[in-house]
């Protein structure tokens, strides 16, 4: 489960958010692209853009499905 206090700084405010304890395996990015980037030079992926429709949130708990470390929350 991931940890609202352990978030990394590039996430944008709002209700996801991506952990420390990502492992930059990419399926978020995959999954949700509109919502998702990887930081390259740091190793991670963070949430770029809150997801507003509930069409948008299908996306982004698809993403937090597919996390295989469980790093993404919808807690924040």
């Amino acid at each position: 489960m991931a940890n609202k206090n352990a978030k990394f700084k590039e996430n944008v405010n709002g209700k996801y958010y991506v952990d420390d304890s990502c492992i930059a395996c990419d399926a978020c990015c995959v999954e949700a692209p509109k919502f998702f980037a990887m930081n390259d030079n740091e190793g991670h992926a963070f949430v770029k853009l809150q997801p507003q429709t509930p069409e948008e949130m299908k996306e982004a708990e698809n993403a937090l499905a597919a996390c295989p470390v469980e790093a993404i929350g919808n807690n924040g």
